[in-house]
């Protein structure tokens, strides 16, 4: 297995190097957000790329790819090389962690849910998304980093153990189309990555954003079956709630 800060290096980097900044307000992540912001002065987002779902001016950010860092701060964000596992943060810190494609990524994901339940304040949200079941593991998600995917139960037990109740989630994201198509994509991005990610970011990407659904959250954890990837809101449990 590869490490996924060796995967960052090799692959994002040249990602993002090549990406255009997208504004939080493009994504159906934002009416979520918007709603949530009022009450989070002190927000958090971590391995957010140059897809930042929090606004960017006056947020912290943490990243490991220096175009990422670079690009955030020149528009106002307060954005820091850090590892999801070990957050340069004081305890009891924001009103608002997310994490969006990013958790999947991690070795150790207890690390990363405990370091979040830390940083956050109580009754402040972690709002996530992770890909689902181990079953639908495709080579794809090996090449861009992937440790995991989630079967319900063990993501439900994990959200438990560090002190986090989740509110409501929505499906996410969109599972891979056909298996002949995937295969068509690794093999440019394996031997064409140049001209792969210049049509991710110039034609893909764009019209990914542009036919992106409205997000219909439910209470709890939806119905999963046939959902490729999920968004999740959480929010921590006071100490003397704790079990």
């Amino acid at each position: 297995m590869r490490d996924s800060s060796a995967v960052n290096r090799d692959f994002y980097d040249l990602l993002w190097s090549q990406s255009e900044l997208q504004r939080p307000d493009r994504f159906n992540t934002w009416p979520l957000i918007e709603e949530l912001l009022p009450g989070a002065p002190a927000r958090l987002e971590i391995g957010p790329g140059l897809r930042p779902r929090l606004p960017i001016s006056g947020t912290c950010f943490v990243d490991l790819s220096p175009p990422v860092i670079q690009r955030l701060t020149a528009r106002g964000g307060l954005a820091v090389p850090a590892e999801i596992g070990a957050l340069p943060y004081a305890d009891n810190n924001f009103e608002l962690v997310c994490a969006f494609d990013v958790v999947e990524h991690a070795q150790d994901d207890r690390q990363v849910f405990g370091e979040v339940s830390r940083v956050l304040k109580e009754g402040g949200r972690f709002v996530f998304s992770v890909p689902l079941y181990a079953a639908l593991w495709t080579r794809f998600d090996e090449y861009v980093g992937h440790v995991r995917r989630y079967d319900p139960p063990e993501l439900l037990a994990l959200l438990a153990a560090h002190g986090l109740v989740l509110e409501k989630s929505a499906a996410y994201g969109m599972q891979p189309a056909s298996p002949r198509l995937l295969d068509l994509g690794l093999w440019w991005l394996k031997n064409r990555r140049t001209e792969a990610m210049w049509c991710y970011n110039n034609v893909l990407m764009p019209l990914g954003m542009h036919f992106q659904k409205r997000l219909k959250f439910f209470d709890g954890l939806i119905e999963s079956a046939g959902v490729d990837e999920i968004v999740l809101v959480c929010r921590k449990r006071a100490a003397s709630a704790a079990a």
